[in-house]
């Protein structure tokens, strides 16, 4: 049992960058007898559901997060030469609110910022940057890298900003990398900045494989990640595997304040996601209405403005779906669809359904769907599963 925490650690989906597979992952973790685990992939969300439900099946406290892009300039610029360059920060969610703007993040990411890798901006951070722990990076930060560091205003500067955004929720990362030339260096100019700007100090493994063996194979997958600059570049004895606690705790002796607070954010970081239940949007329903009268309403009122035929079979159809429809509690699923094809159409924005979308005459009565199951025999069963 130990009580260091990975707060900086990297699947499979941070895409062409790291190897482990989230139950090799967590696997790894469970056999070292950590307590809690954390996720942090390249810019996205992707395995967070799988990351949650395995943490939880295993008795690992999962932490939810992001290793983003943040832009050099805004998230708007995108000049060749300039706006390529961008540095990194983790964040990390302590509860559902904090989650819930990671993923606003996200979205905005890859919607409004992305140049070569979808990115962030301070606009961005200082909207949605609560409920959140950050985690400025040894590697490609911004006031972490040697270069940013000597210029004291700019690093000043730009950690003046995140206190500011995260307050005491902002910490600097140092890692252990003695096999890479310069790192060392960096780390102490990292603690002496630290501790003139009073940010404390997290220890992390910045992870990309579970094992020291499999440094061959994620050094392949970066050189398909950068063919077209005729591969990666891979230092020989770096060593970005997943460690016991045991070994971080070597590694960081003479910081034990940056070990005790990868277990002070772990204790923080409380968000539930929610597995196993339909999660609808809200349509607005008149008082004393409810979904299913709705839809049945909507549905017969269709067939008469269609002049659709009106015999024992297509009754017995309609009626067998709503049926179906109404036990399940998808109502309100097939209103909110209805609405957003009409809208489509009144704009004249193209729509399209998957095929077994077909075997409904609720939604081709309501216009979801324009091909008429009857006419083609067409289950409404193989549509449902």
């Amino acid at each position: 049992m130990t009580d260091f925490v990975h707060l900086h650690t990297h699947s499979h989906y941070s895409l062409l960058n790291a190897l482990p597979k989230i139950p090799d992952l967590v696997a790894k973790a469970k056999e070292y007898g950590m307590q809690s685990l954390a996720l942090t992939d390249d810019g996205n969300l992707y395995a967070a559901v799988e990351f949650f439900k395995t943490c939880k099946d295993n008795d690992i406290k999962p932490i939810i997060g992001v290793d983003f892009y943040v832009a050099s300039r805004t998230r708007h610029d995108k000049v060749s030469g300039i706006d390529n360059r961008r540095s990194r920060l983790v964040l990390l969610a302590k509860n559902e609110a904090g989650y819930k703007n990671l993923i606003k993040l996200i979205s905005i990411s890859n919607i409004e910022g992305f140049y070569y890798k979808p990115r962030i901006d301070h606009e961005l951070l200082e909207q949605y940057g609560k409920d959140i722990i950050a985690i400025i990076p040894q590697f490609s930060g911004e006031t972490s890298q040697p270069l940013r560091l000597n210029n004291t205003e700019r690093a000043e500067e730009v950690i003046d900003f995140y206190k500011k955004t995260f307050g005491d929720g902002l910490y600097m990362e140092i890692l252990h990398h003695p096999e890479i030339e310069g790192q060392d260096e960096l780390r102490e100019k990292i603690v002496d900045f630290a501790q003139k700007q009073n940010v404390p100090l997290v220890a992390t493994g910045d992870s990309y494989y579970i094992n020291p063996e499999d440094k061959q194979a994620r050094d392949i997958l970066t050189d398909v990640a950068n063919i077209k600059s005729g591969g990666g570049f891979h230092r020989e004895n770096e060593d970005f595997s997943f460690h016991s606690g045991e070994d971080m705790q070597d590694f960081f002796a003479a910081w034990p304040e940056s070990l005790a607070n990868t277990k002070k954010i772990a204790d923080q970081c409380n968000c539930e996601i929610e597995i196993g239940n339909w999660a609808f949007p809200t349509y607005p329903l008149e008082e004393g209405q409810n979904a299913d009268d709705v839809l049945r309403d909507a549905v017969f009122t269709a067939q008469k403005e269609r002049n659709y035929p009106d015999n024992e079979e297509v009754r017995k159809r309609i009626e067998y779906e709503l049926d179906v429809i109404k036990t399940k509690g998808y109502s309100v699923y097939f209103i909110v669809v209805s609405d957003l094809i009409a809208h489509a159409k009144e704009d004249e924005i193209y729509t399209n359904t998957r095929g077994s979308a077909a075997g409904s005459l609720v939604s081709y009565l309501l216009g979801i769907t324009t091909v008429d199951p009857i006419e083609y025999k067409l289950p409404f069963e193989r549509f449902l599963n």
